[in-house]
């Protein structure tokens, strides 16, 4: 059973907006770091924000002051809500959680559980 499951993708003209979400399906993961990434055809994977347990954000320059991450520890949801969006966004999204440790970083590989990805495609 996959423990992150992303939900909300889909097509929108430059400029409009999306939310993602992320159900999570595992209680444990509340004290971890939660993230959601990206990728493009023909690139690397990229952190797009994240969010600590006690929540603190990070943003990535190419999307600040245009999403917002934040997490629900009630209902167990990470989401992503995405305004101004431009065709550079258009990407594969995932929603990723951390160590144990709660340690946060914007290094993919230190991201042990991984949902399956929901596509947004933003057109011009």
């Amino acid at each position: 059973q996959r423990q992150l499951v992303e939900s909300g993708g889909g097509s929108v003209q430059a400029g409009g907006s999306l939310r993602l979400s992320c159900a999570i399906s595992s209680y444990s993961f509340s004290g971890r770091c939660m993230a959601w990434f990206r990728r493009a055809p023909g690139k690397e994977r990229e952190e797009v924000a994240h969010i600590r347990s006690d929540g603190d954000t990070y943003y990535a320059d190419s999307v600040k002051g245009r999403f917002t991450i934040s997490r629900d520890t009630a209902v167990n949801t990470l989401t992503l809500q995405m305004n101004g969006l431009k065709p550079d966004d258009t990407a594969t999204y995932y929603c990723a959680a951390g160590r144990s440790d709660g340690y946060c970083d914007v290094d993919w590989r230190l991201f042990p559980y991984w949902g399956q990805g929901t596509q947004v495609s933003v057109s011009s």
